[in-house]
């Protein structure tokens, strides 16, 4: 079975399928505040899911990276607005200091692919 890789750089690749499943790099999003940034991500998470033949409600887990934990409802403002409430994944949430200090949340999806 091959491996399907969707905007690979020489770095990582954004997407990669494999098995039906679909593994996302680590998502960071444009804005000033932790929910503009989440809404960033969360918009580019549905993009990307659909380059692969996914959607949200076909994810099975998310990780998010918070660099504070203190922005943890923040951000779960935007993804409780997001989020397929029928079919939400298996999640977690931690704290880490993140790639760049304008980076406030990066996240993480695995998803299925549509059936």
């Amino acid at each position: 079975m091959d491996i399907i890789r969707h905007e690979t750089g020489k770095r990582m690749s954004q997407s990669n399928i494999y098995n039906g499943i679909v593994y996302l790099a680590g998502q960071v999003g444009e804005g000033t505040t932790v929910k503009e940034q989440t809404q960033s991500i969360l918009a580019e998470i549905d993009r990307l899911l659909a380059l692969s033949g996914s959607s949200k409600a076909r994810i099975l887990s998310a990780q998010i990276w918070l660099s504070d934990m203190a922005d943890f409802a923040e951000m779960n403002e935007a993804w409780d607005a997001w989020v397929d409430p029928a079919n939400t994944p298996a999640r977690a949430t931690g704290e880490a200091k993140l790639a760049a200090p304008k980076y406030r949340v990066e996240i993480i999806v695995v998803a299925a692919q549509n059936a």
